[in-house]
């Protein structure tokens, strides 16, 4: 089955836009939402638009690595990085709401996903179809442990 276009999740979070932003900005701590990245290494200073990261991901026992680079980076609206080895970009939207902040995550691939990546998950990581399944309930467990963290500050 070809990739799916776009994968995404939303949750409504009782915090304030500028306290959702503290923690998606903050891609140091990608490790503690994300089941698959188990930690992101950011090259730099500040997080902004250029700004590179190696990540670590696994699932069990595997582990690869990945490259990221930031592609958008709207204080306390949207963050966006493309992953070099496969093209697509995860997004971080932000929008406020009567009671704090709707936070919106997503996996687009505007370009389609790589060729390498493909072949890569069709025989390593179980398919595309199942991958995907997978990143997507993997956004669904982001988004409530962004949530979480964001209630309890």
């Amino acid at each position: 089955m070809p990739n799916q276009q776009l994968i995404e999740g939303s949750v409504d979070i009782a915090a304030a836009p500028s306290v959702v932003w503290s923690l998606v900005s903050d891609l140091k701590r990608m490790g503690e939402w994300s089941p698959q990245c188990r930690k992101m290494i950011v090259f730099g200073k500040d997080v902004k638009v250029g700004t590179r990261t190696l990540n670590l991901n696994g699932r069990g026992k595997l582990r690869w690595p990945t490259n990221a680079k930031v592609v958008t980076f709207e204080r306390d609206k949207r963050l966006a990085f493309q992953i070099v080895e496969n093209r697509t970009i995860w997004t971080y939207d932000l929008e406020p709401t009567e009671f704090g902040t709707r936070l919106t995550e997503s996996r687009t691939a505007p370009r389609g996903v790589s060729k390498l990546s493909n072949v890569l998950t069709q025989n390593v990581l179980g398919g595309t179809d199942n991958f995907e399944v997978e990143l997507d309930g993997g956004i669904n467990k982001t988004l409530l442990r962004i949530k979480a963290a964001a209630e309890a500050a």
